[in-house]
């Protein structure tokens, strides 16, 4: 499906990279229909929350932005996609680039690997024992890589990568493995000892991919492919690298470059149907279908504190996930462009929200708008039913 293009300007290779840094006419909607029983009549249907106020909050926030021209989410339990709905310009086809909000995927695909039997991958060995080239980081972890506690400086020295700027080329003469060992090998500076700071994104989340990438002598893609896309039957998921210029993404799969050199922690596209079965796995103890992709302590790993017990820095998170401190068994993951997904653990429910505008304008507002109002009208309309 073609997508026209969403509001671009042509920026210089350095904005568009810093676009990565973030700070913490009407909808439509649709609603399961419960199967038939066993003898042909019609079933009861489960009490299901009621989404008017959450619809009508998107509406509003559509109608009133001077900015973005469409927005849409999507809202599942462990059994089912209860809610979709799509407002301004966007459809339930739209495909968006996911940035940050690649990061749970990214880690569950680590974690997948780590579970494999066949799989020699471990999260909490030494990355030096297992690429093969020497570097200063050798001695961090995947795990410390995917908590952004690994030391190495996160995307606040962006300017100061250099070298370390491979990691967000679709450029074919950079490959996935040279630069990592390019991000291994190099110093940058004000880095710290493992364990020692929390320093949010950058070079260690593109160490953990390409680390798990060698072990398992696969290329990222097929990995994601592997773990998630067959088991949960994903359409358009998967990793490429459009950071260098993101006038060249078009809306569609076929536009996606850097394939073969992807960006972890920030290159991934998806549709509401695909990131909302990635959801249902953190819900129903791992399970896309029939098939377990995770087990239930991998998923707990996940939203681990280990971010918030640093000396340095500490800011509650996980791997992957950010923990509210003010929202009991909340959870979310948003990227620069102003995407999110979200998990409420105790109320059984997860979403994901959709954005297609890239000029970061306002990119910080849909996040608010998650966080701050649609959470609670969710949290609420499924508190109502279990009174």
């Amino acid at each position: 499906m073609q997508i026209r293009p969403k509001h671009f300007s042509r920026l210089s290779c350095m904005s568009i990279l810093a676009t990565l840094l973030m700070s913490c006419g009407g909808g439509s909607s649709s609603s399961p229909t419960p199967p038939p029983n066993n003898d042909g009549s019609a079933q009861a249907p489960d009490p299901t929350p009621n989404f008017d106020e959450v619809d009508s909050a998107f509406q509003t926030f559509i109608d009133e932005s001077a900015v973005f021209d469409g927005i849409s989410y999507v809202i599942v339990d462990a059994q089912e996609t209860l809610h979709t709905a799509t407002f301004g310009d966007h459809t339930v086809d739209t495909v968006v680039l996911l940035a940050s909000t690649s990061k749970v995927p990214a880690v569950m695909t680590l974690l997948a690997l780590e579970e494999d039997s066949d799989s020699t991958f471990d999260m909490d060995q030494s990355i030096g024992e297992v690429l093969p080239f020497e570097g200063v980081y050798a001695n961090r972890t995947p795990t410390q890589l995917v908590s952004n506690t690994s030391g190495i400086p996160g995307l606040r020295q962006l300017a100061l990568y250099g070298p370390h700027l491979c990691q967000f080329s679709f450029n074919t003469s950079v490959t996935f493995e040279s630069c990592g060992a390019v991000l291994l090998s190099v110093p940058l500076p004000d880095s710290h000892d493992a364990g020692s700071i929390f320093d949010y994104g950058g070079s260690q989340w593109q160490l953990a991919g390409v680390t798990a990438a060698i072990s398992a002598n696969a290329t990222w893609n097929q990995l994601v492919d592997q773990y998630l896309g067959t088991p949960c039957q994903l359409e358009v998921f998967t990793f490429g690298n459009m950071w260098e210029d993101l006038t060249l993404w078009d809306g569609s799969a076929a536009s996606l470059l850097g394939q073969s050199n992807p960006n972890i922690e920030g290159g991934a596209i998806t549709n509401l149907a695909d990131y909302a079965k990635l959801l249902q796995v953190h819900l129903n103890g791992g399970f896309c279908g029939e098939t377990r992709v995770l087990s239930e302590t991998a998923l707990s790993k996940m939203r681990e504190d280990r971010g918030g017990v640093v000396e340095k820095d500490p800011t509650p998170y996980g791997m992957g996930w950010w923990i509210s401190t003010d929202n009991s068994g909340v959870y979310d993951d948003p990227g620069a462009f102003g995407s999110v997904s979200f998990v409420d653990t105790e109320r059984g429910f997860a979403g994901y929200v959709a954005i297609d505008d890239y000029r970061r304008l306002d990119a910080d507002a849909p996040v608010r708008l998650v966080r701050r109002e649609i959470i609670p009208l969710l949290q609420a309309a499924f508190d109502a039913i279990a009174e």
